[in-house]
């Protein structure tokens, strides 16, 4: 059982276990001033969708330096890359935008116990290609 795939990089366990999943989905609409009333909007189409992990990874469970490392090489890729999580649920194509790491607790040869990360993923979809049921 996973937490979450990112393409072919599961979150689990063995590589990153997030303890924090944050989905951000915004709306666009235009606004246009009057004079004496609110402004007038209207509203122009889907806006960003964001998903925010973060969590901690420790030394004597996994090396969390390998696992970022892989995820910095798909950021680097520039690819959008498909989100699913544990129970089957598709979050649609996206892409890594920010990778956060603080490592404390250092060992003796500097590596350390504790790696505290965050990772930024942007949508780059179009959910109307998709059926618009991607986050049904």
């Amino acid at each position: 059982m996973y937490l979450l795939a990112l393409g072919m990089f599961i979150f689990e366990i063995g590589t990153l276990a997030h303890d924090d999943l944050q989905r951000k989905t915004d709306w666009k609409h235009a606004r246009s001033d009057r004079v004496g009333a609110m402004a007038a909007t209207q509203y122009v189409g889907p806006g960003d969708q964001t998903v925010s992990l973060a969590g901690s990874v420790y030394a004597e469970i996994t090396d969390g330096r390998v696992s970022l490392a892989e995820l910095e090489e798909m950021a680097a890729q520039g690819d959008a890359w498909p989100l699913v999580d544990g129970t089957g649920r598709v979050y649609g194509d996206f892409v890594i935008t920010a990778i956060d790491e603080r490592h404390a607790h250092l060992m003796a040869d500097g590596r350390a116990r504790r790696i505290d990360f965050g990772i930024d993923l942007l949508r780059v979809d179009d959910p109307a290609a998709a059926g618009g049921a991607a986050f049904a």
